[in-house]
């Protein structure tokens, strides 16, 4: 097992190389850079304005000065190298547009995102692994037809528009006011007692949550009943029941555990998620999280930060795929990797 999970370790360096590769120079090829942002940002300011593609009240050792300062006065063989030599020594460099080191502005914003992926992945399946066996068990029943529609119905709800329904029904829109529109915690968060951070936590984050897992469950849910389907229609199935085995036993620990194995398969796309966070969700209810520090990275040409975030998705990804093996040696015994 050691030694597989060694090869995979190795095997996903020239993944992350050619991840980073790729990112870097479509980034730095990309135009509208800081450079470029900088200059019409002194040319604004001077109640001046690019023409004919050069920016007008701007001198060329300014250019140059604002090359210098983002190195980009460099090859970009070079720039590439030195990137990586921070990187591998965990410098991700400082950011351009907050003039913060960008490890702050990630560990700013990665509370949000941790929160949603944690309780959305809890709740996701402690809900959806139940419902898709109950599906299963009891196909084509009025439970399974009326959940169905249930998870479809929401599934075909976008995210933006079904955030927008909840805060207009719930958050003081024109119907109730159950819950703060925007923020993870009050104002007085510091000043309340245990309980009450708890509470008011939870108050805040009701909404954003059911926004964030809702699409998700008709997918597991559909995932989880075909797979147990699947197995109901095995051989093993039938030679245990022929066994004289309880339908208890046979289900839970034959069926059930063999039709977790696609479940598992998810668990890379999850640790992603962990750290992507949501930017339609984040932006909806005024949260600051991992999501929107992306998007607002990429528009004002951050790449610092545009970079560092690709990268430590990339790494999640491959760490999640690690763990997924991991979990099908667990639920199933019989894998051997080596």
């Amino acid at each position: 097992m050691f030694i597989y999970f060694a090869k995979r370790v190795l095997a996903s360096l020239p993944t992350l190389i050619g991840v980073s590769l790729l990112c870097f120079f479509l980034v730095q090829l990309t135009p509208g850079g800081p450079v470029e942002q900088a200059m019409a940002a002194l040319s604004a300011g001077g109640g001046e304005y690019s023409t004919g593609g050069r920016s007008a009240g701007i001198t060329d050792e300014q250019r140059k000065s604002l090359i210098e300062y983002y190195g980009f006065d460099r090859p970009i063989l070079e720039r590439y190298f030195l990137w990586i030599y921070n990187l591998a020594k965990l410098n991700l460099g400082d950011s351009y547009h907050y003039e913060e080191p960008v490890w702050t502005l990630i560990k700013r914003a990665l509370p949000v995102s941790i929160t949603f992926g944690l309780f959305s992945f809890f709740i996701t399946y402690v809900v959806c692994i139940p419902l898709g066996t109950f599906n299963a068990l009891f196909r084509d029943s009025w439970f399974d037809s009326v959940t169905s529609a249930l998870v479809f119905f929401l599934y075909s709800i976008p995210s933006f528009a079904f955030g927008i329904v909840l805060i207009v029904l719930f958050a003081g829109g024109s119907f109730w006011n159950f819950f703060p529109i925007s923020g993870m915690v009050s104002d007085n968060f510091a000043e309340l007692t245990a309980w009450g951070k708890v509470k008011d936590f939870v108050h805040h984050m009701t909404l954003p949550l059911i926004c964030y897992t809702t699409n998700s469950f008709a997918s597991l849910t559909i995932l989880m009943k075909n797979s147990l389907l699947d197995q109901l229609r095995q051989d093993y199935v039938t030679t245990a029941r022929a066994k004289g085995l309880p339908e208890r036993k046979v289900i839970v620990r034959h069926a059930v555990r063999n039709a977790l194995l696609p479940i598992a398969n998810g668990l890379g796309h999850w640790m992603t998620l962990f750290f992507a966070g949501s930017l339609v969700i984040e932006t909806i209810f005024g949260l600051q999280g991992i999501g929107r520090l992306s998007y607002e990275s990429i528009i004002r040409r951050d790449y610092p930060v545009v970079l560092s975030n690709i990268m430590i998705i990339s790494v999640l990804g491959i760490i999640g795929n690690l763990l997924s093996d991991l979990l099908y040696v667990v639920i199933d015994p019989r894998i051997d990797f080596a």
